[in-house]
């Protein structure tokens, strides 16, 4: 579909032993289903979820990942999207008052509206995010998934959605 390559934000210098200490490596996490407050953003890019879950982390927040390195990972995201020889399936796009939230909503029908799609494409997505750099150097490509990714990021919640009827979101704890 579309490969990952580095974005802006992460052209600063990391070592891979800091990046390990970043990391943290945890436990394995569990999925668990959860109640959210209401959200600003139903209703006008997505219906309200029909499914929550919360997903503990395995890696930590980096100290310098900002709304600008988490903004500039979805232009990075949505620049290959646009380049790829056919229109985009569905668009990526930040919210929130840091850029936390990440939204990922269908652009056609029969897209992304039943939680086996999405749970596929975020399956997806942890293939991209396994072959990156940025995990192959920190030996995490087997165990970490996009979650991690978006934890490292500083990314705090993803929103999965037809744009019709169908939402899923995490919480990334």
């Amino acid at each position: 579909m579309f490969k990952l390559r580095c974005w802006p934000g992460w052209r600063r210098p990391v070592t891979a032993g800091a990046l390990a200490l970043a990391l943290g490596v945890l436990p394995a996490p569990a999925m668990r289903a959860q109640e959210r407050p209401d959200d600003r953003h139903v209703g006008y890019y997505y219906p309200p979820p029909q499914s929550l879950e919360t997903y503990p982390a395995r890696s930590h927040t980096l100290p310098d990942s900002d709304r600008v390195r988490r903004v500039g990972f979805v232009i990075e995201l949505t620049q290959q999207m646009l380049n790829n020889p056919y229109a985009p399936e569905f668009a990526v796009f930040a919210k929130g008052a840091e850029a936390e939230k990440l939204l990922i909503v269908a652009l056609k029908d029969d897209v992304l509206d039943t939680i086996y799609r999405a749970r596929a494409l975020l399956a997806m997505l942890t293939s991209v995010a396994r072959a990156t750099p940025l995990f192959r150097d920190a030996g995490v490509a087997d165990y970490f998934t996009f979650f991690d990714l978006l934890k490292i990021l500083g990314f705090s919640q993803i929103t999965i959605s037809d744009g019709e009827g169908f939402a899923h979101q995490v919480t990334i704890e």
